[in-house]
């Protein structure tokens, strides 16, 4: 799989001033709503409801956010329309992006992710060939430690619950499912309370780019902006970390 710096966007998301917060709620706040949009309002029937909520709640989103979020996705309560959009491109040294935007101004949406890429010397182009959508489950390395779980031990029970592969990384372990068993492995930690520090469907890259100390500067710059974004809900590469 991909490295694509998603712990260190966890890092920052938690992390983030004042100033930034208000954009992050309205990202998470978008998500809301497009998952209640398409597939009703209660979090107990609908997945993807439940994981943007979840991840609403890590970032101390007020719950009153989170209710008119769910209504606007309902139709209970009016505001723009959010649509989803997504953008294919070359960032930094070549290097592959699936943009994903939720935005209710796709002009503005298109316009200033254009900007971004060629900001970096990038350009939108056909990337999607490289990607194949997985199930992407992270649990951070201290959340194991408070349940005194050693992911080792339990790496049988995942693979028969749909584990793909299992990842440890520094910060934490990356558990790859199909589509189809994303909820499965998601309902396993559930079950042992362990929590889960993001549970979504992603972009994963086939083939992947290691990029010099150079680049990897210009990169991270790349992704600061993309993050900076108000549009921008999510990205994929294929760059490895």
């Amino acid at each position: 799989m991909s490295g694509h710096s998603k712990w260190a966007t966890i890092k920052r998301a938690k992390g983030a001033k004042d100033a930034k917060r208000g954009a992050i709620f309205t990202k998470l706040g978008n998500m809301i709503t497009i998952a209640a949009k398409e597939k009703g309002g209660d979090p107990e029937a609908n997945f993807s409801l439940r994981v943007a909520i979840d991840k609403a709640k890590s970032a101390n989103m007020p719950k009153d956010n989170i209710e008119k979020a769910i209504k606007r996705g309902t139709g209970e309560l009016q505001g723009e329309i959010i649509e989803e959009l997504y953008y294919e491109g070359f960032g930094p040294a070549k290097s592959q992006f699936i943009v994903k935007s939720l935005t209710g101004n796709k002009n503005r949406s298109a316009a200033t992710i254009r900007h971004a890429f060629t900001k970096y010397n990038g350009s939108f182009g056909a990337v999607m060939w490289n990607f194949k959508q997985k199930g992407v489950i992270r649990i951070v390395n201290e959340d194991l430690r408070i349940k005194n779980i050693n992911i080792d031990d339990i790496e049988l029970e995942l693979i028969d619950t749909g584990a793909d592969d299992i990842q440890k990384e520094e910060e934490g372990v990356t558990i790859i499912t199909s589509i189809e068993d994303l909820q499965s492995v998601k309902k396993y930690f559930d079950d042992k309370e362990i929590k889960t520090e993001s549970a979504e469907i992603e972009y994963v890259a086939k083939e992947e780019l290691k990029l010099n100390e150079s680049d990897k500067e210009k990169y991270e710059k790349f992704i600061e902006e993309l993050e900076d974004n108000e549009d921008v809900a999510d990205y994929y590469t294929n760059v490895s970390t």
